[in-house]
């Protein structure tokens, strides 16, 4: 007999279209025993949850919740996370196309290594379901980690629609805290605490782009020349860029929050190092000299071009500035 799975899904006026494929890549997985747990946060296109509640109809593993108001992305993750109560639980996005070997993959992964999480690979796709980039993981250059490590605290290690999780690191997720900004990455952190986390390198599903991402799989040039075009080019605007979308977003606002869900007395203390690390960051407006301290937190495997990006962008701003935006 198969285990249970809940596949959560959030969804706030996503296109039809997306919405679809997504919902039936689910329903064809190779992996039959999955609920699929739907929450939309009070969409303003009514189609879609009209959608929504004619493939509830369709097919009794869906279930479809509708906010009566809308709370935001992540309360609407929390929401779904209190309703997942099967013992493995999957992230899953609401425009991506997920192969049909995701699921079995995932879970087999999962058992043979005795752990907490699993994340695997994918490929990206563009409007029309082209592949755009066939190894997620190189292209963003992913962190790579079977076990625990550092990284996981330090970094958001795999993205959401990536990973499979046991319901004891939902069970520790829940209440979220004021500070939970990344659900994926508050996930990883738990399970590194615990059994720690495997990767899969073959790609599972396609992780969709296109032009009303938020944030993406979008890279720092694109970033930037959208941030280019709303705010100005000129270097105080790349230093706010650094703070606000860089070390604020990525890294110093992650590490806070896992700060409030650490347990282990060495996490905490790495922790109260990394915050410090990165508030000195911001301080620095042309050069910042500590580069050791990058090494200690934030080098691992798979990563050479990110860390390449990161010690110019956080320790040389000034060349940063010249290299990225000029």
């Amino acid at each position: 007999m198969e285990d249970k799975i809940d596949i959560i899904l959030a969804t706030y006026n996503t296109q039809i279209e997306y919405l679809k494929k997504q919902i039936d890549s689910i329903l064809n997985q190779t992996y039959t025993n999955i609920e699929i747990i739907i929450s939309d946060d009070n969409s303003s296109k009514k189609e879609v949850q009209e959608t929504l509640k004619e493939y509830e109809k369709k097919d009794s593993r869906i279930k479809v919740y509708l906010q009566e108001k809308n709370i935001g992305y992540i309360k609407n993750f929390e929401f779904l996370l209190e309703k997942a109560e099967a013992k493995y639980i999957m992230f899953c996005d609401h425009d991506d196309i997920w192969y049909k070997n995701k699921v079995e993959e995932s879970i087999k992964k999962l058992k043979s290594e005795n752990v907490d999480l699993v994340y695997c690979n994918s490929t990206q796709i563009n409007e029309n379901d082209e592949v755009i980039k066939r190894n997620y993981f190189k292209y963003k250059n992913v962190p790579l980690i079977n076990g625990k490590s550092k990284l996981a605290i330090s970094r958001c290690i795999g993205i959401g629609c990536s990973q499979i999780m046991t319901r004891q690191v939902r069970d520790k997720m829940l209440p979220f805290t004021e500070e939970v900004m990344a659900h994926d990455w508050l996930s990883a952190f738990i399970a590194n605490e615990n059994k720690g986390m495997a990767y899969i390198e073959e790609p599972l599903f396609g992780y969709r782009l296109h032009n009303t991402n938020v944030f993406g799989g979008r890279n720092l040039a694109q970033n930037l020349a959208m941030w280019k075009k709303e705010n100005g080019r000129n270097y105080k605007s790349y230093l706010k860029y650094r703070k606000e979308k860089v070390i604020d977003k990525a890294y110093l606002n992650g590490a806070k929050m896992c700060k409030q869900y650490a347990k282990n007395e060495e996490d905490k203390k790495f922790l109260e190092d990394i915050i410090k690390y990165y508030e000195s960051l911001e301080k620095s407006k042309y050069v910042n000299f500590h580069i050791f301290k990058y090494f200690k937190f934030l080098a691992g495997k798979n990563l050479l071009k990110k860390m390449i990006k990161e010690i110019v962008i956080f320790h040389f701003p000034i060349i940063g500035f010249l290299e990225f935006v000029k």
